[in-house]
């Protein structure tokens, strides 16, 4: 073998996606359905684990609102029982008739401090309670600023939602067949400029050493302008492809596993997504083709039907 060849095969041996080549556990998968990394950390430091921003910015809505909800109770809380051992009869205009009123008129001057809003009924009286109402709206202007700069970092990350098929499918493609997906753009924002590449990978046994490859595969169009309605991502299984002659067989044996990568901009926002998807084996369908998503309608409009995403019919494959 020429040093040409070798330096070619030594190159190809080294084609890594970040993964390395000793992920071989045939019962995971690389990527999540949701594009999302497999991989657990441990060993982390406190800090490097709670990343607190991320965590703020990533999690859902609901969640969000809950931890401010709780957070700001319970400041108001911790504030309501110091003023309630400083002495109640430290705030004017609390209502002394009993233990409770004398609580809750505490807990509700909290929450005006910590906002900063002091409607006037109720005021402190002396030095300690002068000075925890005090730092009572410092810790407030700063939750606040805080709580807005999360809220702020929240609406303006581009959150795309790119529907992808269930299954991929082996498809009749020209007079060859083709590994194929879809995918389509939930929402009525547009994306601009979209790219994607695909990666196949899986194990190998090479002199008795069990490693996982990645092949990279060439697609009939890897970049749009425009994405306006659906978008079906070939690969033609061309006698140069890495999965050429490939089976549902083969492809179990080997824990194949196909990862999809997609950039592109969002207009509404100016700024760049980036989107992951994988499919493992038993997600391929073979022989089967993608029905028509898109529908006439009366009028000039066209119909894009997105609950058609994974629709597909069967076919006959092309040897």
């Amino acid at each position: 073998m020429s040093k040409k060849n070798v330096l070619v095969e030594n190159e190809s041996n080294r084609q890594d996606l970040g993964f390395g080549t000793k992920l071989t556990d045939r019962r995971k998968r690389l990527l999540k359905q949701d594009g999302q990394f497999n991989i657990k950390r441990k060993g982390q430091s406190f800090e490097a684990w709670l990343n607190i921003y991320n965590r703020f910015i990533m999690m859902r809505w609901g969640t969000f609102f809950l931890i401010v909800l709780m957070v700001y109770l319970l400041l108001n809380f911790l504030f309501a029982i110091t003023y309630y051992i400083i002495g109640v009869e430290h705030l004017v205009g609390v209502n002394m008739t009993s233990v409770h009123s004398q609580f809750w008129d505490a807990f509700f001057f909290s929450a005006q401090s910590l906002t900063t809003v002091g409607y006037g009924r109720i005021s402190p009286d002396g030095f300690a309670a002068s000075w925890v109402s005090s730092l009572e709206s410092l810790v407030g202007l700063m939750m606040f600023a805080i709580v807005t700069g999360l809220l702020y970092g929240r609406f303006s990350k581009p959150n795309p939602r790119i529907l992808f098929s269930t299954n991929a499918l082996i498809a009749p493609y020209l007079n060859i067949n083709a590994f194929m997906f879809r995918m389509v753009n939930e929402r009525s924002n547009q994306l601009i400029n979209m790219e994607v590449s695909l990666v196949f990978s899986k194990i190998e046994e090479r002199n008795g050493v069990l490693n996982r490859r990645y092949y990279g595969l060439k697609l009939e169009r890897s970049k749009v302008n425009f994405f306006p309605t659906d978008w079906t991502i070939v690969h033609p299984l061309t006698e140069d492809s890495p999965m050429y002659n490939e089976t549902p067989e083969s492809l179990a044996t080997s824990d194949a596993e196909f990862m999809i990568a997609i950039q592109g901009v969002d207009d509404t926002f100016a700024d760049a997504v980036h989107v992951r998807h994988s499919y493992k084996t038993e997600e391929i369908v073979w022989g089967a083709k993608f029905t028509p998503m898109i529908e006439e309608d009366g009028d000039e409009t066209y119909i894009l039907d997105l609950k058609k995403v994974g629709n597909y019919r069967s076919a006959n494959l092309n040897y």
